[in-house]
């Protein structure tokens, strides 16, 4: 009985601790608005839809949702009818490619597909059928082909999952659900580490054929934020019933628990997760993602908060203080690439698109957790 009233009470203190420590509504809506605001009017919209461009706009579309800035709204428009509610161009569906590319004949290829989550996302808002058309057209065709391998490389799977998903909600066509597990179980046979929890990049970097500087594993903190960020999106919308939710629960879970083991004590992650020393310093991009993805499964109860809270709050303690600038800017964003690079400057004014995105979905997850605090 008293080790019972113990454990009790350690607990209270506990999140008696934690509540002390939370960030107050306001402040983080202040906070989102002020990173926003900056990154807008500095950048405009009219830019093509690529992934770094669209991997923005999902966290725009987020920022959106929790401030109801009409002007957050009214970039991501834009943006969209600049690019004519399409990702790659081509018509000519015998020149569709997949592999690596950024010219029109990649319709196939994910970084090109990320803009329909967006798209889907405004459609919900004030439905037209032409903001979706061009998302139906690519992704029915590629589930019409024998081929399973569309996701060959870690970012895809935050890139594309989710279109999966948003579109089985918009459609009720289940072989959007029954191709996500056919590409998500072939990019896992290529890219999961079972012994770690964690995924590389993409085959290039599967241990022993490629190691850290102290040659041990080396797992890319942005390549491992894609995955944990898109699964999170994944069981979202996906249905409760769904035949694999089980599975995509369990690894989400398993990269949650890896990626708490390997955080820094000032709140981020390094670029090069399990080997420190192989690119050491602050990274913002892989932190946001792993903070948004803590703070979602926290807030939709598949993440203990006893146990997450702390690394959420530490690292998004590093993403308001640190990374965030006074004038607005999200610094210490690791540059476009693949890898954790040695040697390669990661400082205040490394700033991207894809990094500010990242920060809005941690930053508006973050106040919906206040919210159900209330």
């Amino acid at each position: 009985m008293k080790k019972y009233a113990f454990l009790t009470l350690s607990l209270l203190i506990l999140a008696i601790s934690l509540s002390a420590q939370l960030p107050k509504k306001e402040e983080v809506l202040a906070i989102i608005n002020k990173a926003n605001n900056y990154w807008q009017a500095n950048n405009k919209a009219e830019v093509r839809s690529f992934w770094d461009h669209a991997a923005y706009h999902t966290g725009n579309m987020e920022a959106y949702d929790i401030t109801k800035n009409e002007a957050f709204l009214q970039y991501s428009e834009k943006w969209a009818i600049h690019n004519k509610w399409m990702g790659a161009k081509s018509s000519d569906k015998s020149k569709w490619k997949y592999s690596y590319g950024e010219s029109d004949d990649y319709v196939l290829f994910g970084d090109y597909q990320i803009c329909f989550q967006t798209y889907i996302d405004l459609y919900h808002l004030q439905p037209d059928e032409q903001k979706i058309a061009r998302a139906k057209e690519v992704m029915e065709y590629q589930m019409s082909t024998p081929n399973k391998d569309y996701w060959w490389w870690v970012d895809g799977l935050y890139m594309v999952m989710p279109v999966m998903t948003k579109m089985y909600k918009l459609t009720g066509n289940q072989q959007y659900l029954d191709k996500l597990y056919e590409y998500f179980t072939y990019a896992n046979s290529i890219m999961y580490d079972k012994e770690t929890g964690l995924y590389y990049r993409d085959a290039k970097y599967i241990y022993p054929k490629h190691k850290s500087t102290n040659g041990g594993k080396d797992f890319w903190a942005r390549g491992d934020g894609w995955v944990f960020a898109g699964l999170a999106k994944v069981l979202k919308d996906l249905p409760q019933k769904d035949a694999h939710r089980k599975e995509y629960i369990d690894k989400y879970k398993k990269l949650a628990k890896a990626i708490i083991k390997s955080q820094q004590e000032e709140g981020y992650w390094t670029r090069s997760m399990l080997d420190p020393q192989h690119a050491p310093g602050k990274e913002t991009s892989g932190t946001a993602f792993f903070t948004y993805g803590l703070l979602w499964g926290i807030n939709n109860g598949y993440l203990k908060e006893k146990t997450y809270l702390p690394a959420a709050l530490k690292a998004w303690n590093y993403l308001a203080k640190t990374a965030l600038q006074e004038n607005g800017q999200v610094g210490y964003v690791q540059p476009i690439g693949e890898k954790a690079i040695p040697g390669q400057i990661v400082n205040a004014n490394s700033t991207a698109n894809f990094g500010v995105g990242a920060f809005l979905l941690a930053n508006s997850e973050m106040y919906r957790l206040l919210i159900h605090k209330k």
